[in-house]
C-alpha cells in the first residue's frame, strides 16, 4: 500500500476536517494508483483542504495535476445552527462561510501550493465546463441527494477507463449517517460501469471498467 510522506500525513492530521487517518491512507493509496494513468486527479468538496493534501502528495509524486472544486461557502450541515458548523471559518464581513483562506493556509503549511489547482465554483457548473479525462474523481461534497447526484452525474462521465471513482461518507446503516452518498455508491455499481476495489470505513473505491454511466 502506497503511503504519503510523513510531513504530509502530519499536516493532514493537523488540518481542519473530518476524514479519519485510515480513510486518508486509503485515499492516498487510491490516488497513487490512479496517478499512474498520467491524468489529473480531481476532488469535489475541498472544505479546508485536509483530504486535498493527500491527493496533492500523490499527484506530486507522479508529476500529474491535483484539482479540487468547492464554492467554499460550506455544505448544508456546516451552516450556523447545524452540527458541523465552525464559526472560525465564517467571513465576519459578509456573515457567510468562507473556507478558502483556511484551505490556502493548509496547503501553504504542507508545502503543496504548487501542486494543486483550486477551482472556486459550484460542482455542476464546473463539470459542464470541464473538457478532459480524469484519472480519479473523489466525491466528498454536499450530502443531499441533489448535490451528491449532481456531483456523480457531472464528473463520473469524465473519468477515464481504468480510473478510480471514490465516494466518501458511504453509510449502509442509516443510523451512522446520511444516505445520499450511499445511494450514489449503489447507483454507480448498478450502472455496470464500475467495479468495487476497496472499502475503508465510509470510503468506497470503484474502478471504471466500462461505459453506461
Amino acid at each position: 500500500m502506497a503511503a504519503p510522506k510523513p510531513n504530509t500525513l502530519a499536516a493532514f492530521q493537523a488540518a481542519k476536517g473530518f476524514m479519519p487517518v485510515d480513510e486518508g491512507l486509503a485515499l492516498y493509496d487510491a490516488a497513487a494508483d490512479a496517478a499512474a494513468l498520467g491524468l489529473p486527479l480531481l476532488e469535489v468538496g475541498t472544505y479546508c483542504g485536509r483530504s486535498t493534501l493527500l491527493i496533492a502528495d500523490a499527484a506530486r509524486e507522479a508529476a500529474v495535476t491535483a484539482i479540487t472544486v468547492d464554492h467554499h461557502r460550506g455544505s448544508e450541515e456546516q451552516q450556523p445552527g447545524w452540527e458541523y458548523h465552525d464559526p472560525e471559518v465564517v467571513d465576519p464581513e459578509v456573515g457567510l462561510m468562507d473556507t478558502l483562506p483556511t484551505f490556502r493556509r493548509t496547503l501553504h503549511r504542507a508545502g503543496l501550493e504548487d501542486h494543486v489547482i483550486a477551482v472556486v465554483g459550484r460542482s455542476p457548473q464546473v463539470a459542464r465546463a470541464w473538457g478532459g479525462p480524469l484519472g480519479l474523481v473523489f466525491i466528498d461534497g454536499g450530502h443531499t441527494d441533489e448535490h451528491a447526484n449532481g456531483d456523480y452525474e457531472g464528473w463520473a462521465p469524465h473519468l477515464a477507463e481504468g480510473g478510480l471513482l471514490l465516494i466518501h461518507d458511504v453509510f449502509p446503516d442509516p443510523a451512522d449517517g446520511g444516505r445520499a452518498p450511499y445511494r450514489v455508491y449503489l447507483r454507480a455499481l448498478e450502472s455496470g460501469a464500475f467495479t468495487e476495489v476497496s472499502a475503508t470505513g465510509s470510503l468506497r473505491v470503484l474502478r471504471r471498467t466500462g461505459a453506461g454511466i
